[in-house]
């Protein structure tokens, strides 16, 4: 395998951009340092309820993740999750909550990271990938899947102790390929899944299977869905995606056959693209790109060879 040379790399992939928090993971287990650092009044925090926060927009128009002091914050009992520390030595804790909190001001509103993720600027989407994967995988992983019997949270929200059997289970995180197919004519490959509406069309993807290498899913991938040969595969950059616990591992790929037979299991409709084609039916509005924030449009566009063009006005 070899890594693809990507020209666009000063305009990070949505989600990935530096956010200048270091993680600070050897406080995590200090309960001390994590009392002080939380009663500090610097300390900053937010509430993620549901895979959401509140975001509001300022007076110059940017948007903010809503976080307040420590000492404001809503009650909770042990569903605080320390998230890092930034250059200036602000600590961040997120709290899992059943609801998000009200606002005075009205203002502020619930979003997903995929509304927020193109709004937030780098630090605040850092903060918010983090905690959204946190609060997810703990929602859903109470219990020990060796004994049976509930588990508490420990490590400032990074592992969940079984204190029946001893076991420690850490945030699971699902390895995934996506990938742009490409043929000796140099069309792309998009393909449109089954519950997608009628013209969204994006890149392959899917899970990468126990005792598999990442180039080997993304042969069995292209191959199981589309029913194409793959050859060469060059990584390009990977992606946190936490719908609920993926890393998105991007890759360009050369297909060695293009009659395609779709699996009508996850992929309803597969077509080649020239270039030319594609600018047509994105601006006519016959296909509608991938979603914004997805590494899927900036697979396309390394293929494509600029920013992707977007429906003309009518």
């Amino acid at each position: 395998m070899t890594t693809w040379t990507d020209h666009n790399a000063d305009r990070p992939i949505s989600l990935t951009a530096p956010s200048g928090v270091d993680r600070a993971a050897h406080h995590r287990l200090d309960e001390a340092w994590l009392a002080a650092a939380w009663s500090h009044p610097t300390t900053r925090c937010f509430v993620v309820s549901g895979g959401q926060v509140l975001i509001d927009e300022t007076a110059d128009g940017r948007t903010e993740l809503v976080m307040t002091p420590s000492f404001e914050a809503p009650l909770t009992e042990a569903h605080r999750y320390f998230l890092g520390i930034d250059e200036d030595g602000v600590s961040y804790f997120a709290l899992q909550k059943d609801s998000l909190p009200g606002r005075m001001d009205q203002s502020a509103r619930p979003a997903g990271l995929r509304e927020a993720g193109a709004l937030l600027s780098a630090r605040d989407v850092g903060l918010m990938v983090h905690a959204v994967g946190l609060e997810n995988w703990q929602r859903t992983h109470r219990f020990c899947s060796r004994c049976g019997e509930r588990t508490v949270i420990a490590a400032a929200g990074h592992i969940r102790r079984c204190q029946a059997c001893g076991a420690e289970h850490y945030p699971r995180t699902d390895p995934a390929v996506i990938m742009a197919v490409t043929d000796e004519d140099d069309r792309v490959l998009l393909g449109r899944q089954v519950h997608w509406p009628e013209g969204r069309f994006s890149t392959l993807a899917g899970f990468v299977e126990p005792g598999e290498s990442i180039e080997q899913s993304v042969r069995r991938e292209v191959l199981e869905e589309v029913g194409i040969s793959v050859g060469q595969v060059e990584y390009v950059a990977s992606q946190p995606w936490p719908f609920p616990s993926s890393l998105m591992l991007g890759f360009m790929a050369r297909a060695t056959s293009t009659e395609i037979d779709v699996d009508g299991d996850e992929i309803h409709e597969a077509r080649w693209f020239s270039r030319d084609e594609l600018r047509a039916a994105f601006e006519s509005g016959e296909v509608l790109p991938p979603y914004g924030i997805s590494i899927a449009a900036r697979l396309i566009e390394l293929w494509y060879g600029k920013p992707l063009p977007t429906r003309s006005a009518a």
